[in-house]
């Protein structure tokens, strides 16, 4: 046993980096299967007839058998998950209760918009939260000026706190309803992008500003940024050559849960604004009853965050291989 293990200990010293690819991508597979499962299994966790649940209580018999065999819902477990996997890894994932469209059609249709969406907010948070919480940091270092590091922290605290739906909702109010600057919902065009974005990235700025005004504060005391300011270095090269890089790996940690959490915001951001993407698409299909279709969106939603979370440790590996090391 100890003679086994040997060899396998000091292949993986010898090449940590590649050891840690291989246990992140197989914490990837395990968690795509365990995914896989209980969205199989989430239909068959409905109490009753789902089909019958769907297509209504007055609904003939003949129609409730055939739905129930094209959906596979009258063959033996194992073969309804092996033809649903089938189906996961093929992209074929049947067809709407509703809409009689292949599920794979409606979620083409609708993921690009939930990921420009996403996207968008994401790039406002990062391109504001960074700079915002290094100004803070250089702002009020050594204890200087209470009152901006007290009106910063009781700002971003609060609007870090207030839920996405709800501020959205707030938005929606003011700028679309009392002032009328803003559509009120839908996707008419560029300025439709402006609430849903900012109800996705106004807390997650505010959080992710706290987190870099922290990790500012604690390069800002290093030795080396001492030793950068004694050379009298200009102010924009001592911060971006210095500072930026050394408190990056927590900003991109931190960065990279966010993005996984607008996954969940989007969901009810889409549904605030009545967004044509994937978050409004789940909810009506649970609504309705549409489980092919819900099933699916839900396994992609959850797909999602997983590969973000491993592209994200991945990212970290790259640019801080120390924790390659330590994981080893």
């Amino acid at each position: 046993m100890a003679t086994a293990e040997l060899p396998r200990a000091h292949w993986l010293a010898r090449h940590p980096t590649l050891g840690f690819l291989a246990r992140r991508l197989g914490r990837l597979v395990a968690s795509l299967a365990a995914l896989l499962t209980l969205s199989f299994l989430m239909i068959h966790l409905i109490p009753g007839d789902p089909v019958r649940a769907a297509l209504g209580p007055r609904a003939p018999l003949s129609l409730i058998m055939e739905r129930r065999h094209t959906l596979w819902l009258d063959r033996p477990l194992p073969a309804q998950f092996a033809h649903y996997l089938h189906g996961a890894l093929t992209g074929d994932f049947g067809t709407s209760f509703i809409s009689r469209l292949p599920v794979s059609q409606i979620i083409a249709a609708r993921l690009p918009n939930s990921v420009r969406l996403a996207g968008l907010a994401f790039l406002v948070i990062m391109a504001t939260a960074v700079p915002l919480g290094m100004a803070a940091a250089v702002l009020t270092r050594d204890g200087r000026r209470r009152g901006t590091e007290l009106a910063f922290t009781t700002t971003t605290g609060l609007l870090a706190i207030v839920p996405e739906f709800l501020l959205g909702v707030g938005l929606v109010y003011v700028f679309a309803v009392s002032l009328k600057w803003l559509p009120v919902a839908g996707q008419s065009g560029p300025s439709a992008y402006l609430l849903p974005v900012a109800a996705l990235s106004i807390g997650p700025i505010a959080a992710l500003a706290r987190i870099v005004w922290v990790e500012t504060l604690k390069v800002l005391g290093e030795d080396y940024m001492r030793t950068a300011r004694s050379k009298r270095l200009p102010r924009r090269l001592e911060y971006l050559r210095h500072a930026l890089p050394n408190m990056l790996t927590a900003t991109l940690t931190i960065g990279g849960l966010l993005l996984s959490g607008l996954v969940g915001g989007t969901v009810l951001v889409e549904n605030v604004f009545a967004w044509p993407g994937l978050g409004t698409t789940v909810t009506q299909s649970v609504v309705q009853q549409d489980y092919a279709l819900a099933q699916a969106v839900m396994l992609m939603l959850g797909a999602a965050v997983l590969v973000i979370n491993v592209v994200v440790d991945l990212l970290l590996g790259v640019l801080d291989p120390r924790s390659t090391i330590r994981e080893g």
